[in-house]
């Protein structure tokens, strides 16, 4: 998994609440069980219309948010279903953090084990995030998950609270296999005292 350190990038306003996983992956795409590939099928029902062709007023199909590393959006974001091809299909496509009021839980906690930053703030700081996006496309918005703030340039500057265990595997670059890892020394310790100890098994 990449670390996330400090993202300097494009944000896009996604004006809607309620998106949920169905939304964000369809289920004829969650054949895979690859985590690369599906950023293509990303919103896919109201990205394409019925030809596959891009529909031009859905905002990530916007010549001003093509790129976009950072996505602003409503309240209750990833909500439905438990599939974590979700957060597969947002990284896939190239966002790496999402602003949003709330968060369903098990997309929230799949966001950061896939290594976007998932962070809440008050109603009003995305609002006012979600409007400078409008009027402001090109303008680059950093989030630095060390110091805990999201600004931009003079116009801004918001803090936001994370787990402590959380950030400093996104830090890191730590996904679960990644924290297993970090103990291989005292795995391979157990596993050569059971071979000495019980052979047999």
């Amino acid at each position: 998994m990449d670390a996330f350190t400090i993202l300097n990038g494009k944000a896009a306003p996604l004006d809607m609440i309620n998106v949920d996983t169905d939304i964000i992956i369809p289920k004829q795409f969650l054949k895979t069980v690859k985590r690369t590939g599906l950023g293509v099928s990303a919103f896919y029902n109201i990205r394409y219309d019925d030809n596959g062709n891009e529909l031009p007023d859905f905002v990530l199909n916007k010549p001003e948010y093509k790129g976009a590393e950072i996505l602003i959006t409503g309240e209750n974001f990833g909500c439905g279903s438990s599939r974590e091809h979700a957060p597969w299909a947002i990284l896939d496509m190239g966002i790496r953090c999402i602003l949003a009021p709330s968060f369903a839980d098990i997309f929230f906690n799949n966001s950061f084990k896939n290594g976007i930053l998932p962070v809440v703030l008050p109603q009003e700081q995305i609002d006012a995030l979600m409007q400078e996006a409008k009027d402001n496309p090109d303008a680059l918005i950093e989030v630095d998950l060390e110091k805990q703030t999201i600004t931009r340039g003079n116009k801004f500057s918001y803090e936001f609270d994370i787990d402590p265990f959380r950030k400093h595997c996104l830090l890191n670059g730590l996904d679960d296999i990644g924290l297993t890892l970090q103990k291989n020394n005292s795995i391979k310790d157990f596993e050569d005292l059971r071979k000495q100890d019980k052979p047999w098994i």
